[in-house]
C-alpha cells in the first residue's frame, strides 16, 4: 500500500474505473519488477481517455507492460491546457499548464501520451505558451524532450527488442481477417510528424489487413472547438470521410486520438453503420490477447 501511494497515486483522476484498475496494475508491475528489470514510463492518460473512454488507458498500459514497460500514473495530473489555448484563452491555458508541467518535471523517464493533440501541445505548443517565463520555459522544454506519442513510443521500443523492426503481436485471428481502416488525425501526422509507426503496428498484427481509403490523409472535421463553431462544416468533413471508409469495406476504424474517434463514432451510430470503433492500443491489445 505504501508503494502505490508513492508510485501510482491515482486519486487525483475522477475515473474510478481506470484508477482501480491502474493501481492493481501498477502493482503487478511492481511485482515482476523485482526479478525483471524493466523501463520505467509515466503515462499522461489525457483527460479524454480519463473520462470518456478509460478502457483505452487500461489497454495503453497493458501493451506497454508487454513491451517491457513499468507504468506509472504521477500523482496529480490533470489537463494539458490545450482546449483552453485553442480557444485564445492563453492566460488561463498558462495556469492549467504551468501547474501540469511542474507534475510531470518531477517525475523520471519517458512521458507516453495516447494522443497527437495533447503531445503535440506539451511538445511544441507549451514552450510558445511561457516564452516570457523563463523557469516554466525551462521546464517545458525538459518535458517536451520528455514526450513520446502512444504508437511512437512503442513502435520505437518493439523495434529496438526485436533488432530493427516491430514485433508481430502473438495472435491467431482465424481464418477471417480483420480489414482496418487507420485514420491518421491532424495533430499527429502533421503537428508530431508521426506517420509510419501507427499503419507498421497495425501491420504487425497477424490477421488484420489495413485497407486504403479515399481522402485517407484528410481532416475527419472534428478539431476540437472547430467542430463547435463550425458544425456544418464539420459534419460535412465528416460524411466524406464516413463514405470513404465503409467503401473501402473496412469493418474496423482504428485512431490515435479520441477525440477523431468519438466524433466518427457518433456520425457511424447514426449511419447505423457495424464498423467497430477502437484507439490503437485498443486494437493492439485485443491482438495480442490476454
Amino acid at each position: 500500500d505504501g508503494w502505490r501511494s508513492q508510485r501510482c497515486p491515482l486519486r487525483p483522476l475522477r475515473s474510478r474505473r481506470l484508477n482501480t484498475v491502474l493501481a492493481v496494475f501498477a502493482f503487478t508491475a511492481f511485482q515482476r519488477s523485482i526479478t525483471k528489470r524493466v523501463m520505467i514510463v509515466q503515462l499522461f492518460p489525457t483527460c479524454l481517455v480519463n473520462e470518456f473512454r478509460p478502457d483505452a488507458g487500461m489497454a495503453v498500459a497493458r501493451v506497454l507492460e508487454r513491451a517491457g514497460c513499468e507504468v506509472t500514473l504521477p500523482e496529480g495530473l490533470t489537463c494539458c491546457g490545450q482546449p483552453a489555448y485553442n480557444a485564445g484563452f492563453h492566460d488561463q491555458a498558462r495556469q492549467v499548464a504551468r501547474y501540469t508541467i511542474g507534475v510531470l518535471d518531477r517525475t523520471d523517464g519517458p512521458i507516453v501520451v495516447p494522443s497527437g493533440s495533447c503531445c503535440d501541445m506539451l511538445v511544441h505548443q507549451s514552450a510558445e505558451l511561457f516564452k516570457d517565463e523563463a523557469n516554466t520555459a525551462e521546464q517545458a522544454h525538459r518535458v517536451a524532450g520528455r514526450c513520446r506519442e502512444f504508437s511512437q513510443f512503442v513502435g520505437e521500443r518493439l523495434k529496438t527488442a526485436a533488432g530493427g523492426r516491430a514485433k508481430p503481436a502473438p495472435t491467431d485471428r482465424g481464418s477471417t481477417p480483420v480489414r482496418v481502416a487507420y485514420h491518421p488525425s491532424c495533430h499527429l501526422q502533421r503537428g508530431l510528424r508521426v506517420t509510419r509507426e501507427p499503419r507498421e503496428l497495425i501491420a504487425s498484427v497477424r490477421g488484420a489487413e489495413a485497407v486504403r481509403f479515399d481522402e485517407q490523409d484528410e481532416c475527419c472535421g472534428f478539431g476540437g472547438l472547430f467542430s463547435i463553431k463550425n458544425a456544418e462544416i464539420s459534419a460535412s468533413m465528416m460524411d466524406r470521410k464516413l463514405a470513404a471508409i465503409a467503401a473501402s469495406g473496412a469493418d474496423r476504424l482504428v485512431s490515435c486520438d479520441l477525440g477523431c474517434l468519438m466524433h466518427l463514432e457518433g456520425g457511424l451510430r447514426r449511419r447505423g453503420a457495424a464498423i467497430k470503433v477502437q484507439h490503437l492500443a485498443e486494437f493492439l491489445d485485443e491482438g495480442a490477447g490476454p
